[in-house]
């Protein structure tokens, strides 16, 4: 079986990265715990966020897959409805203000265990993140390259992966990071600008190129 071109890895995990960095109450939340409760338990729920993509990965490479199987037309139609979809999400992060306050959370002393589950069981639940996979994953594949299962399956598994070292290296620095970014107020704010802009401009890219 082929493996990602480097074009392909390259592009998408640039892309990635700035999309797992853009605050999100996952992002904040890491920072929140690993501030309040310390480092292992920050570190321990963004590792349960990030496990919790493997579930999503699976599910947008079974149903893409058996929706090309189906309907090559339905496939294009998806991947319009997820070239929108991206578009709205980089239209509301463009316009966002930014939310970058990381509040402690009181108390509390749940296991590290513990929140390793609760963090993997709240994104593998959340709908948001399900569109957001099944909007996000095709724009990367390259239809050309044949196995549209196994591209998918590499997309994935390569978000899941930086997922858990960003997440990790923020409930590992949740301190520091989260005094930085009461000081610099606007920083949330670029990184929610830059994010924006490039899910929009992927929406915009499929939409025109269509």
């Amino acid at each position: 079986m082929q493996l990602l071109s480097p074009e392909q890895f390259v592009g998408f995990l640039a892309v990635a990265v700035l999309a797992t960095l853009a605050p999100a109450p996952d992002t904040l939340m890491v920072l929140s715990l690993g501030a309040s409760r310390g480092r292992r338990r920050g570190m321990a729920f963004g590792l349960g966020c990030a496990a919790g993509c493997i579930s999503h990965t699976v599910l947008a490479a079974l149903g893409v897959s058996a929706l090309i199987a189906a309907s090559p037309t339905a496939f294009t139609a998806l991947k319009i409805l997820g070239g929108l979809y991206l578009l709205r999400l980089g239209w509301q992060a463009l316009r966002s203000s930014g939310g970058t306050g990381v509040r402690g959370v009181a108390g509390g002393t749940e296991s590290v265990w513990s929140l390793f589950r609760k963090g993997l069981v709240a994104n593998a639940i959340n709908p948001k993140v399900v569109m957001f996979f099944l909007a996000f994953l095709p724009q990367f594949v390259v239809a050309s390259r044949g196995n549209t299962a196994w591209q998918i399956v590499q997309l994935g598994a390569i978000f899941t992966l930086q997922a858990a070292v960003l997440f990790g290296l923020l409930g590992y620095f949740a301190g520091g990071i989260g005094h930085w970014l009461a000081r610099h107020a606007g920083a949330g704010l670029w990184l929610d600008r830059i994010a924006g802009g490039v899910l929009a401009g992927l929406g915009l890219k499929l939409l025109v190129s269509r």
